[in-house]
C-alpha cells in the first residue's frame, strides 16, 4: 500500500492507495507542524486513527508533505514519528510547498501559493521548486492566512472597532473576554491554529465593511510579498490552494486585478491533485 499525506497546521488529509494506484481510503487527522509538535504527539495522534493504525503493517511507501517541513532536521522529526507506526515503509517527507506545486501543475511553469492556517509561495518549473522569500510564521508574517485575518478580527473585537451588529454576533458566538484571548495567544501552545479558527466567522460578513476591505488588503499584502518577489510573476499563472484561498477568492481576484496578476486554479483541498501527480509521474519511478 501507498500512503500520501498533505498536512497543514490544523488538519492532515491522508489517502491510501493500493499497489495499482487506486484510492481505497481517505482518513484525516489533526495537522502536524514540527515547529510545534513533538514526535510523541504526532505518533500518538496517528495511532488513535483506526483507519491508519489497522493498515500500518501493509504500508510500503509514504509520501508526506507538511507545514513546517522546511529543513532536514524538521523533516526528520516527522519521519521518525511515522516510523514508529509504519515500521516497514519507505518514507519521504517534504515541504507542503512541493505538494502545492504538484497539486497545481498543469504542464507549464507557475507560482503556487498556500493560504490556510499560514501562508507561503513557490515557483515551480515542472521539476524544481524555488522559494524566493521565506515564510515568517504567524508572529512576523503569514500575510493573507487564517491566522492573519483571525488576528485582525480579534484585535478589532477587543478594540470595539467592529460594527455593532457584528460585534454582538461575535460576542454571542464565542463569549470571549480579553483575558481568554491573551491566555490562548500568549500562554498556550498552537496560537496560530487558535487565531485561524476565527477566520470562519468573517465569511458571513465578507461583503460588509470593514471586512471587505480588510480581506482585499490582506490578499494584496500577500501577493506583494510572496508573488511579486518573482521576476516573472506577470508572465506565469498564479495558483492558490487552501481553505482561506477558496472561501475568500473574491478578495484574491480583486487584489490580483490591481497588481496585474494572472490567476490560475484556486483549490480548497489539494490532496486529490497531489495523488494524481504521484500516480502519473512519481510512483512508477519510485517502485
Amino acid at each position: 500500500m501507498i500512503l500520501i499525506a498533505d498536512s497543514g497546521s490544523t488538519k492532515c488529509d491522508w489517502i491510501v492507495l493500493n499497489d495499482e494506484g487506486e484510492i481505497i481510503k481517505r482518513p484525516f487527522t489533526m495537522g502536524f507542524n514540527p515547529y510545534f509538535h513533538s514526535e510523541a504527539i504526532i505518533s500518538t495522534a496517528i495511532k488513535q486513527n483506526q483507519e491508519l493504525s489497522e493498515i500500518a503493517d501493509e504500508v510500503d511507501h509514504i509520501y508526506y508533505y507538511g507545514a513546517g517541513c522546511s529543513s532536514p532536521d524538521l523533516c526528520a522529526t516527522i519521519e521518525r514519528a511515522l516510523h514508529v507506526i509504519f515500521e516497514k515503509a519507505k518514507i519521504l517527507v517534504d515541504h507542503d510547498l512541493l505538494a502545492a506545486a504538484y497539486a497545481t501543475y498543469t504542464g507549464e511553469p507557475a507560482i503556487a501559493c498556500i493560504l490556510g492556517t499560514g501562508s507561503n509561495s513557490c515557483y515551480f518549473d515542472g521539476q524544481n521548486v524555488h522559494e524566493e522569500v521565506p515564510a515568517l510564521g504567524y508572529k512576523l508574517g503569514d500575510e493573507g492566512s487564517g491566522s492573519f485575518f483571525g488576528k485582525k478580527l480579534l484585535a478589532m473585537y477587543l478594540y470595539k472597532q467592529l460594527p455593532a451588529h457584528i460585534h454582538d454576533a461575535f460576542k454571542e458566538k464565542y463569549g470571549l473576554t480579553m483575558k481568554m484571548v491573551v491566555e490562548n495567544v500568549y500562554n498556550r501552545p498552537h496560537a496560530n491554529v487558535y487565531l485561524a479558527s476565527f477566520v470562519r466567522f468573517i465569511s458571513d460578513y465578507k461583503n460588509e465593511a470593514p471586512f471587505k476591505e480588510i480581506l482585499k488588503d490582506g490578499m494584496k499584502q500577500f501577493m506583494q510579498t510572496h508573488v511579486c518577489c518573482y521576476d516573472n510573476y506577470k508572465e506565469v499563472p498564479v495558483h492558490f490552494i487552501g481553505s482561506v484561498a477558496f472561501y475568500y477568492q473574491d478578495a484574491i481576484q480583486e487584489a490580483a486585478k490591481e497588481l496585474d496578476i494572472s490567476l490560475g486554479q484556486i483549490i480548497r483541498k489539494p490532496i486529490e491533485n497531489i495523488v494524481k501527480f504521484h500516480v502519473d509521474h512519481l510512483i512508477k519511478i519510485a517502485n
